[in-house]
């Protein structure tokens, strides 16, 4: 059982305790959903694979901005579902400090709706990417009904973006196109090529590899099939007193 003396004795400790000024992990709550997760962690993997060879960018997803002016993380700080920042160091990071990060706000920022969080994605947070990140592009996903809207900033206003003939908006800044796919959401390239996961690639060449050895299979017993035809029509021929050699 804990005594008094020692209640008074851990009291005692943490008030001295200086805890060392740094970093700090991301204050997001966690995700609502699987759902959630899964999209976030899907379209985070796509762009890693793409952009493997880059090494001027930061993709995060569900983790604190910190932008407060007075350069303090207990005040001012959003966290999106999934944001991407250009022109910067590719590099891990517990959040992402904007004073600590030559000022820059996100290029690219996706929310992933809810019925609890549709207002302030359509609100607040649109108008804060607006006007204070100054996000040239923000996406909002409603996984549910597959909903997807898009804006770009236009002379410090966001503007819709408008649907190609597939129903895929383009992001000038990531460029590439968002649009769903097997009710999931999913990127694409500019010529309409799906964006995969280093993952769906390796399946994809597995898959190949399995398909030419079934192929190869199949030729060898064609010609196997063939071979064995010739011998029995040159063992035919020959009980004919036929020499298959002479036709």
């Amino acid at each position: 059982m804990t005594t008094t003396q020692e209640i008074d004795f851990v009291k005692e400790i943490s008030d001295e305790i200086i805890f060392p000024n740094g970093d700090i992990y991301s204050n997001e709550p966690p995700l609502e959903t699987e759902i959630h997760l899964r999209q976030i962690i899907l379209l985070w993997q796509c762009l890693e694979y793409l952009w493997q060879e880059k090494l001027d960018f930061y993709v995060a997803g569900n983790l604190t901005i910190y932008y407060s002016k007075n350069q303090l993380k207990s005040e001012e700080f959003r966290g999106p579902d999934l944001f991407v920042v250009l022109g910067t160091t590719r590099k891990t990071r517990k959040s992402w400090v904007v004073w600590e990060e030559e000022g820059k706000y996100p290029n690219f920022i996706l929310e992933i709706i809810s019925p609890t969080t549709a207002k302030t994605d359509l609100g607040l947070k649109r108008e804060i990417y607006q006007d204070t990140f100054r996000t040239p592009n923000y996406f909002i996903y409603n996984p549910y009904t597959l909903e997807l809207i898009g804006f770009h900033l236009v002379d410090g206003l966001y503007q819709p973006i408008e649907a190609n003939n597939q129903g895929q908006l383009w992001s000038q800044q990531l460029q590439l196109y968002l649009g769903v796919s097997e009710e999931v959401l999913r990127l694409f390239t500019a010529e309409g090529q799906l964006v995969p996961t280093e993952r769906e690639v390796a399946q994809q060449e597995r898959t190949k590899a399995i398909e030419a050895e079934q192929k190869a299979e199949l030729e060898a017993q064609k010609a196997l099939e063939a071979e064995q035809k010739a011998e029995r029509l040159a063992a035919k021929l020959r009980e004919l007193n036929i020499d298959p050699e002479q036709i």
